[in-house]
């Protein structure tokens, strides 16, 4: 049995393995807990119910429900008091530190004023978190925030009150604060997007059917639906649910699930897919699968399992918070006692001791990753692009692969004539005319493009799945496919062969000519696997079309490694089987069916023009419509990645280095505090770097001399 859990209150990936290791010491029970969509999945054979595990992790320190509240309001309610009263402090203190003269009486009032609130109601997640983990014997990074706040906080108050004319630092104490909930608001948001593929697809499904019954029809909600009835569909309505076509005749719109642009040709004995849309024709469908068993619900069972599977969130500096927070406070402690111990006075002890705190606060820390993701995230926008969140970035590093579906991503997804063997394009074009088809609508397209103006059509009749017929300049024509001229004993003294959508077009009782169609490549489709081999990536083609089709898609655009005829469940299937040799896996989609890929590959990358669900189960979104993008977005990602160890490089560095000078009392509190805002700035101007990121036309992604030799390079 599995238990699937909302988990509550973890702040960092130590929380999520805090978590998963308290259920795990539970008799006949086996958890995975993911961080970045805080749910835990957990398997029993036993009998522990929902009731012991949620008791379980409530006595962690978290919350454990079916339902939870939306974290990312309440940030955001924080992040925009924290501005509101962040910016004025800072624009006080700065004046009155460097420019005493326009000290005012009471200045050091209004600035205490504009502090409390956001040390004490909008920094109250980091104390909450601090005071939970010491509840339980632990320390995370929100440990040191939280100390790092109230101590420069209560440093300030003392100067207040003791010196009034000297330095304070409420702006680093509300500073802080500000950059780490902006962090958190957009982590939250992140997450919250990891459950949208599961609503989008939830919704795909029709709500009602007609059910036939004894040749009465009977309008029920699709749950009351059973497998082994009969229900009705007609033109313009959703199938209800998988089945096996009994009568009638239909072209199914099958795009939202196979993503493939060729409307389906369904007559009897023609397995349809429920969430398909029948265009032309009245259908009655017995049912196979209902529920859970459904194709649109097994897709979402599988978006939903790799996202469960993914690997946690693990930000490095929450790695090594399990010994730098410890060794901080052991060290503000024992520099403290060896003051006192030593003879010196008390004043000084403490001084030493609050400057190693001070100097130690994590505040470059807890700027680098939010301040460079904020930056990127905004350039990436203007570029087209949509950076879901870290592990995006984190994923990157090691994708070497690019899985990239063919219709709709590497081409158009619109039929396009590809070629006319005789003069029958204006004859052909003026039949279509009146077809709804897709293949109709692009010989007329293509006929009014080159013509003009085309004859009428008269008589016209859609014959589904063969083609149509009609009258046009007083002749009987017919487009369709052969079986159409050979049922009608019509002669076909015309080459049919093609890798491409063939269609026969005649009249007078023979072919007069054929007219061939393909889904073109994308304009930008050969420039962009250029510059994926030029990153070291290796590009591959993935479609559940033809291997014809597909080979000769791709040696258009420049791909060797072709996988044709894939159905959506074999993309994820491709996907872990690459994962699984060790390659670093990015799938590139549009389609519904390419959600389960999308979300159990390394990295999924949906385009813009996608469905829902695949932008939903996307790490990274690209909203231009242009495929070296990917491109784009993999490099800017790269980049990213690179600033933030960098940051992180920094700020360990720093306050290794830091941490003697105040221990031996180099340091008064008014210079560490100067020093940590500086580290703070050092981060944030490495962070802004990325706002250059661009492109050149014809020659990818520009790199700069000095961002080559950004930190983490």
């Amino acid at each position: 049995m599995t238990i699937e859990l909302e988990i509550g209150g973890m702040t960092c990936a130590a929380c999520a393995n805090r978590v998963e290791r308290k259920l795990n010491k539970v008799d006949g029970v086996e958890a995975t807990v993911n961080y970045a969509t805080e749910r835990a999945s957990v398997r029993t054979s036993s009998d522990v119910d929902v009731e012991t595990l949620v008791k379980v992790v409530t006595n962690a320190g978290y919350t454990a429900s079916a339902v939870r509240k939306d974290p990312v309001k309440a940030l955001w309610r924080r992040l925009i008091v924290a501005v509101v009263l962040m910016v004025p402090l800072g624009d006080l203190s700065l004046a009155t530190t460097f420019l005493p003269q326009l000290r005012f009486p009471g200045w050091q009032w209004v600035c205490l004023a504009l502090a409390v609130p956001v040390v004490f109601w909008c920094a109250l997640p980091f104390h909450r978190a601090a005071v939970k983990n010491a509840l339980h014997g632990s320390t995370s990074m929100d440990t040191l925030v939280s100390l790092g706040v109230l101590v420069a906080f209560g440093w300030s108050v003392f100067t207040v009150f003791a010196h009034p004319d000297g330095g304070s630092y409420l702006e680093v104490a509300a500073g802080v604060t500000t950059f780490l909930l902006a962090g958190r608001y957009f982590e939250a948001k992140a997450k919250r997007a990891a459950g949208d593929a599961m609503r989008k697809l939830s919704m795909l499904g029709a709500k009602d059917v007609t059910v036939l019954k004894d040749g009465v029809e009977r309008l029920v909600p699709v749950a009351a639906l059973r497998a082994g009835d009969a229900f009705v569909v007609r033109p313009g309505e959703k199938i209800a649910t998988d089945g096996v076509v009994e009568s009638g005749f239909s072209d199914v719109d099958t795009s939202m699930v196979t993503g493939e642009p060729v409307p389906l040709s369904a007559e009897a004995g023609t397995a349809v897919v429920g969430g398909t849309i029948s265009l032309s024709g009245r259908l009655v469908v017995r049912a196979t699968k209902v529920g859970a068993s459904t194709q649109l619900a097994q897709m979402a069972k599988l978006v939903e399992q790799a996202q469960t599977g993914k690997a946690n969130v693990q930000r490095l500096a929450d790695r090594a918070s399990s010994v730098f927070v410890p060794a901080v406070l052991g060290l503000a402690l024992v520099t403290a006692a060896v003051w006192l111990f030593t003879g010196g006075a008390t004043m000084d002890a403490m001084r030493a001791g609050l400057s190693v705190l001070i100097i130690a606060c994590p505040c470059a820390l807890g700027l680098a990753t939010p301040t460079a993701l904020l930056v990127a995230t905004g350039r990436g926008a203007q570029l087209g692009i949509l950076i879901r969140g870290p592990q995006a970035l984190e994923a990157v590093r090691d994708v070497d692969t690019v899985l990239l579906d063919k219709t709709g991503t590497v081409t158009t997804g619109r039929m396009h004539v590809s070629g006319v063997v005789g003069d029958v394009l204006r004859i052909a074009g003026a039949l279509e005319s009146a077809s709804e088809h897709a293949v109709g609508r692009a010989i007329t397209a293509e006929a009014i493009e080159k013509y003009g103006t085309l004859p009428e059509v008269t008589d016209f009749h859609a014959l589904p799945g063969l083609g149509a017929t009609g009258t046009v300049e007083g002749r009987t024509v017919l487009a369709g496919r052969a079986v159409a001229f050979t049922e009608r004993g019509w002669d076909i003294p015309v080459d049919t062969a093609s890798e491409d959508t063939v269609v026969l077009v005649g009249w007078d009782g023979a072919a007069r000519g054929v007219i061939t169609l393909r889904d073109k490549p994308k304009p930008s489709a050969a420039e962009a696997i250029r510059l994926l081999r030029t990153r070291g990536l290796t590009p591959v083609l993935v479609t559940g079309d033809n291997e014809t089709t597909a080979r000769a898609v791709a040696a258009e655009v420049g791909i060797d490694e072709v996988h044709a005829g894939v159905r959506p469940e074999e993309k994820a299937e491709l996907v872990r089987r690459l994962r699984s040799e060790g390659r670093g896996v990015a799938f590139v989609g549009d389609g519904i069916n390419d959600a389960p890929a999308l979300a159990t590959a390394d990295l999924g990358m949906a385009v813009g023009t996608g469905t829902d669900v695949a932008l939903a189960a996307a790490d990274v979104i690209i909203v231009r419509d242009d495929l070296t993008a990917v491109a784009d977005a993999i490099s800017l990602s790269r980049r990213t990645l690179r600033t933030i160890r960098g940051n992180l490089a920094w700020a360990f560095g720093y306050n290794l280095a830091a941490l003697p000078v105040a221990a031996f009392g180099l340091l008064n509190p008014l210079v560490a505090g100067a020093a940590m805002a500086l580290s703070s700035v050092f981060v944030v101007s490495n962070s802004l770097r990325l706002r250059r990121f661009g492109r050149e036309p014809g020659t990818g992604v520009r790199t700069t001399t000095q961002e080559r030799t950004s930190f983490g390079r």
